[in-house]
């Protein structure tokens, strides 16, 4: 997963010293948000607060902190020509040289931010399916890879959780609330199931169905005929549809997990999917020309 407590922790114990950055003010346009962090040892980075020449000053001058020794800095950086930057905003930025307290306070509230992370149910690991998981291993999600097929989830090499089910919608049942559920399994008729029981729920983040505009039809049909006339007004099928005609599994599941993160992370997503919009990234290296806004 992207954003994971261990990795901040493991930082954070391999580190002497480090300075804590945060945005702790944002006017105008800004590469991140108020409250973006990222943290600055020696010879390391761990997180990001957006990259350019606004990044490459604060990590500068928290270097400089580390060998002088200060505890405390306050930056205030207009985000325009300035600095090479074309933002047009401005950001007031807090440095602090952290303690070993400091260090176990991020740590946990890492683990906590982790823990609250949205869920983003797989459901079927076949070709798409595992580019799915392999793509959504670096966001700020929990993703479950769920199928019948042991020989398949087998095949699944990301780091994501992955679930051998006979009856897999037991798992959408038991979801979290606002979880996000992608259905391409083997089979048509199970795929009708699965997206059905999603839908059921009515607090999904997101319900998607591999397919086609003819095969979103068949399930309206269906769904009338079985499902006492569910409504199919939430549901995206086909997923990804960006006009691309390239069947690749890695170009579809790039279309697919670009409309789920969409969702995840609008404006009308629920408090604890919108935080992780502003979740740092892990082993984030710096490039003093990438990332400008």
């Amino acid at each position: 997963m992207g954003h994971s407590a261990k990795t901040l922790s493991d930082f954070l114990a391999a580190q002497p010293s480090v300075i804590h950055i945060a945005l702790t003010r944002v006017r105008g346009s800004s590469p991140r948000n108020e409250g973006t962090e990222m943290y600055v040892g020696a010879q390391a980075l761990w997180g990001t607060i957006g990259g350019g020449q606004l990044e490459y000053l604060a990590i500068e001058a928290a270097r400089k902190m580390l060998k002088s020794g200060s505890l405390n800095q306050d930056l205030d950086i207009p985000l325009g020509p300035e600095i090479g930057q074309c933002c047009g905003g401005r950001v007031e930025l807090r440095l602090s040289r952290m303690r070993a307290s400091d260090k176990r306070k991020a740590s946990d509230l890492a683990a906590q931010e982790a823990a609250g992370q949205p869920h983003v149910y797989v459901m079927g690991a076949g070709h798409v399916g595992r580019a799915l998981a392999r793509q959504l291993q670096h966001l700020p999600v929990h993703c479950v890879l769920v199928d019948m097929r042991a020989e398949e989830l087998e095949m699944c090499d990301a780091a994501v959780e992955t679930r051998l089910s006979a009856i897999p919608e037991v798992e959408i049942s038991a979801a979290p609330p606002s979880s996000a559920f992608i259905v391409l399994t083997h089979d048509h008729g199970l795929d009708f199931l699965l997206t059905s029981a999603a839908l059921a729920r009515r607090d999904a983040a997101y319900v998607g169905m591999i397919g086609s505009a003819t095969k979103r039809i068949k399930f309206r049909n269906w769904t009338r005929e079985h499902c006492d006339g569910q409504t199919i007004e939430n549901l995206n099928c086909p997923i990804g549809a960006s006009g691309s005609r390239d069947k690749r599994p890695s170009v579809i599941a790039s279309f697919v997990v670009a409309e789920v993160m969409a969702e995840l992370t609008s404006e009308t997503a629920a408090p604890a999917l919108n935080r992780a919009s502003q979740a740092p990234v892990p082993g984030h290296q710096h490039d003093r020309k990438g990332l400008t806004a």
